[in-house]
């Protein structure tokens, strides 16, 4: 493909101080990228695949310049707005205990990222509060009671530990009644992602270029080269990895296999020492809801509950109709609190593709994309990054649309916003008790 250009108009810009980032010192952002440079290879994007994927060129060709952009900066952007799960085995909604072998495999390859993970911030002086908590599932109604059996199906099919909970059991540990059932599973770290982030972009080499607050404007093919506009500059590359997940299509790239969902998440203040006493015997947990469309929760060690809840397409809600929902979804699990004291209120987009399969590969001569997480995690990006990178130095890679899916087709607008509308409704009444 040549001399085509894909531009990108409109990259969404976050505000700074939201979330997670909002408890973490002040920051100094990288610098623009303002003058016209040459690269080896030019990553777009600095979350957790862009950052996994540079620090693997690196040791693949240690003699390339090594330039990665962001629209943002370290924290602020996606990477420090998610949950802060990374998982050691595979999502429940990835789980097939008919297809164990390749599940092994999957949860093998995720496993050893996360020792990846680990490794690189032991020495970082930023504090992830990176811990091995285990993960609860919680189910309130039927279709999330039938959901959690097949994930236990799963676990025991790959000889994993896990244990069943009933109302009583969660009520202790978790100091909630809402939930009929749940499964324990050791196998999930908690973090602080926004920390995180910071510490994996922190631990980068001094030889690969980072410059945050630059965002990719267009993309063009000119010859063997691609060249890539920045509001101030011109880049000029030999590749390229795009790891900015739902925003590849606004480059241009994926269109018909990949849309944005916004979803949304609130952070209480520490909570009052009689309030965090009523929480149960556990002091630091998370919790994936039984269905995909249910709510997300965490008791951090500080003393503070998040909850994530409720999807659009598209366009994000108005922060205060959104915060208004969370309080009611969390006073339902917690009614002691009766008055939530939110410190922070935020939205986030995730790349979601129909079938739940990634995207993954070379889809352009020298031009490599890793996108549609579908909310899957830090650990499951950074194995991505890290691939897509061994690809793009042609070695050996597993055969990941086999492991993990492929991206299927998806109809153009209107009929796409048409059809999420109909099926998120669909499935929003199906699981409304879990939400």
């Amino acid at each position: 493909m040549k001399n085509v250009s894909h531009t990108c108009p409109n990259y969404t810009q976050y505000n700074n101080n939201c979330g997670w980032n909002n408890l973490l010192p002040s920051y100094k952002s990288k610098e623009a990228l303002t003058d016209n440079i040459e690269s080896d290879v030019l990553i777009i994007g600095a979350g957790f695949t862009g950052i996994a994927a540079a620090k693997r060129w690196e040791q693949i060709s240690k003699n390339d310049r090594i330039v990665i952009i962001d629209a943002s900066t370290a924290g602020e952007s996606n990477s420090g707005r998610n949950s802060g799960f990374l998982l050691e085995i595979s999502l429940a909604n990835d789980a097939d205990p008919d297809d164990i072998l390749r599940m092994k495999e999957c949860n093998s390859l995720i496993s050893e990222t996360m020792r990846t993970i680990q490794d690189e911030i032991k020495n970082s002086p930023i504090n992830s509060q990176l811990n091995r908590t285990g993960v609860y599932r919680a189910a309130v109604s039927e279709i999330g009671i039938k959901s959690l059996n097949n994930y236990s199906k799963f676990l025991k099919s790959s000889g994993l530990d896990y244990e069943h909970l009933d109302r009583n059991q969660l009520e202790e540990k978790l100091g909630t009644r809402l939930y009929k059932e749940g499964l324990y599973n050791p196998h999930c770290y908690l973090a602080q992602p926004a920390a995180l982030i910071r510490s994996l972009v922190g631990a980068l080499s001094k030889k690969i270029e980072l410059y945050e607050n630059t965002p990719a404007i267009s993309l063009q093919r000119k010859g063997s080269k691609w060249l890539v506009k920045t509001p101030k500059s011109i880049i000029k590359t030999n590749k390229i990895i795009i790891a900015n997940n739902a925003f590849c299509s606004k480059l241009g790239f994926a269109e018909s296999y990949i849309s944005t969902i916004y979803t949304y998440a609130a952070l209480t203040k520490v909570l009052d020492r009689d309030i965090i006493d009523s929480l149960g015997s556990n002091n630091n947990w998370g919790i994936l809801p039984a269905h995909r469309l249910g709510s997300t929760l965490r008791r951090t060690i500080d003393g503070r509950l998040m909850i994530r809840s409720f999807y659009d397409y598209g366009k994000e809600r108005d922060n205060r109709e959104i915060s208004k929902m969370l309080a009611q979804k969390l006073i339902r699990r917690f009614p002691k609190l009766n008055k939530i004291d939110f410190d922070s209120v935020w939205g986030g987009t995730t790349g979601f593709t129909y079938n739940g399969g990634p995207i993954w590969g070379e889809f352009s001569k020298n031009l490599f994309i890793s996108a549609g997480c579908n909310g899957g995690g830090i650990v499951k990006g950074t194995l991505f990054g890290k691939l897509l990178a061994d690809l793009a130095n042609n070695k050996k890679t597993p055969d990941i649309n086999k492991l993990f899916g492929k991206a299927s087709w998806m109809p153009p607008e209107p009929i796409r916003k048409i059809g999420f509308k109909m099926i998120s409704m669909i499935e929003r009444n199906k699981a409304k008790a879990e939400i």
